[in-house]
């Protein structure tokens, strides 16, 4: 469907030209010099468009609609430069520039009230009567490096929103000293790069900022306010300010302890025992999914896979820990 909507509209302007060029121009080699130059003005424009046809139907409209303002300005300026004179090679060059430009001011000045129009409440996107709201990723979640995985997997509907601060963030913590840091934010442009190329998946650029506003979570939290947007993120405070703002936050870690399997006292486990405990005696292990498992009187068991029963559960803000005993002592 994307590549039909750019062959018609590819097609009008092909034939707008040739047709402009001969009644215009009296035949020659310019009708066919100037479809050709329009239609590569064209495919200059597309291919610009990195992010392909992810943003909303009225946006496009919006652009092609400017692009053919802009010819129509460019073609009436370029008449009366040229009405004095035959059309030499000069003219036909100062032609193309002149409409070429006016094409490109065109087609980005409609795409802009394009996509202020599909902000419109009237053209939002929305299945069944629910309006489906876009998600704004901040700097953590991003680098996490689990949200395209999510999103593949279908439990994120939407737009994901990449607002530029955020960009701008990332490209500074890439281009850090600390070679961590450095690591983490060039992973995060990695995840985003990806996100743009997975082709289930719509990501938009927002280049909306908040100058008077310095820290990087107040300004997500405004954009949210401002596109009636939700917040993804894994950021706990993030969290906890935007929701006392009234901004609905999507929390990547809260997810992950929803989906992890439900462990009831008296339960037996197969762990492996890592490292020691803080408390005399105490084992540490870990599940699959990353569940930390304290074993009582498991020092001495470590690096050995053993049965534990499980004798108590405590939910943290940092997710789920379990408390157990060495089968043979737990009973």
């Amino acid at each position: 469907m994307k590549w039909f909507l750019r062959m018609a509209i590819a097609l009008v302007v092909f034939y707008g030209a040739f047709m402009y060029a001969t009644l215009q121009m009296g035949g020659g080699i310019y009708q066919f010099v100037v479809p050709f130059v329009a239609e590569a003005c064209l495919a200059i424009i597309f291919i610009s468009e990195i992010r392909g046809l992810k943003y909303h139907p009225m946006a496009y409209i919006g652009g092609f609609l400017g692009a053919i303002l802009g010819l129509i300005i460019g073609s009436l300026l370029s008449y009366v430069f040229l009405q004095d004179e035959s059309l030499n090679p000069g003219g036909i060059y100062l032609f193309i520039l002149i409409n070429s430009t006016f094409g490109y001011i065109g087609y980005s000045i409609g795409l802009e009230w394009g996509k202020e129009l599909g902000e419109l409440p009237v053209f939002r996107r929305s299945g069944s009567g629910i309006q489906v709201k876009k998600k704004l990723l901040d700097t953590s979640v991003i680098i996490d490096g689990r949200i395209p995985d999510i999103s593949e997997a279908g439990f994120i509907e939407g737009i994901l929103v990449a607002p530029q601060f955020i960009l701008n963030e990332l490209q500074h913590i890439a281009d850090s000293s600390d070679p961590l840091k450095r690591a983490r934010g060039r992973r995060g442009l990695d995840i985003l790069n990806r996100l743009q190329k997975s082709p289930g998946i719509q990501i938009e650029i927002s280049d909306k900022d908040f100058p008077k506003i310095k820290e990087v979570d107040s300004k997500l939290i405004a954009l949210a306010k401002e596109l009636d947007a939700d917040v993804l993120t894994n950021d706990f405070n993030l969290n906890k300010i935007a929701q006392i703002q009234g901004v609905n936050v999507l929390n990547i870690n809260q997810l992950a302890n929803a989906v992890k399997p439900i462990v009831l006292p008296g339960e037996s486990l197969s762990v492996t025992v890592a490292k020691q405990g803080k408390e005399k005696g105490q084992g540490v292990a870990y599940l699959d999914d990353g569940t930390m498992v304290v074993v009582e009187q498991g020092e001495s068991l470590l690096n050995r896979s053993t049965e534990v029963v499980v004798t108590s559960i405590l939910q943290t803000p940092a997710g789920r820990m379990i408390f157990a005993a060495p089968k043979s002592n737990g009973g």
